[in-house]
């Protein structure tokens, strides 16, 4: 069986209680000075993020080994709902058109990668976005909103938008965007240890996921 990736939302009552956030990969060389060499080995975070934090009874419990059992284990991915981090938009507010910039037309290009950008002073962070939720998508040229599926498509599987004919952006116009996104992931062990005793005395089950690249 080729692994896959399954366009289904990890259960959403248990990912919003869960834990987890973004790893980088940093190099670190000591110089006989005493000074420092960094070195980012890795150009996009990954996320890690622990369910086990999110599941308070046996329902959910036995929901989650459910869901393990059908992407039998490692194998499959699937979406994650990241409760801090799963909007365009500022904390707090809703989604618009302009929020995120994702690119300048020339004229001919007709697709645009959803990106999320990180920062703004020093070195703002690009993240690229390949999971939005279908029709939380929302488009603007030049400030003026685009009209989905009349201007513009958007594939959910992939995050790129793309413009119909005769929608397409003249040179220099400014693209943005606003979504709601989830985190393509996959189960980060291939054994789900559950002590049903120290369960019901209020242990918290390990129940690992990491980001996965498409």
């Amino acid at each position: 069986m080729a692994p896959a990736f399954h366009d289904i939302l990890f259960p959403l009552d248990i990912a919003l209680n869960s834990a987890g956030g973004p790893e980088r990969r940093t190099e670190i060389v000591a110089l006989g000075s005493g000074r420092e060499e960094r070195n980012a080995r890795w150009a996009h975070s990954r996320r890690r993020y622990d369910a086990g934090y999110g599941v308070k009874s046996f329902d959910a419990l036995s929901e989650v080994i459910a869901f393990f059992e059908e992407r039998r284990g490692m194998l499959h991915g699937f979406r994650w709902r990241d409760r801090l981090d799963h909007s365009s938009a500022a904390p707090g507010l809703a989604v618009t058109p302009l929020d995120q910039a994702i690119g300048i037309g020339d004229g001919e290009r007709t697709g645009f990668s959803l990106i999320k950008t990180y920062g703004g002073t020093f070195a703002p962070y690009a993240r690229p976005i390949v999971k939005p939720v279908s029709g939380s998508v929302r488009v603007a040229v030049n400030g003026d909103e685009a009209g989905e599926g009349v201007d513009f498509s958007c594939d959910v599987t992939t995050g790129v938008v793309t413009f119909l004919d005769g929608h397409v952006p003249g040179e220099g116009a400014a693209i943005s965007a606003g979504f709601l996104f989830d985190v393509p992931v996959r189960f980060d062990t291939d054994y789900l240890e559950v002590d049903l005793s120290a369960f019901a005395a209020g242990a918290i089950p390990k129940i690992p996921l990491v980001e996965i690249r498409l």
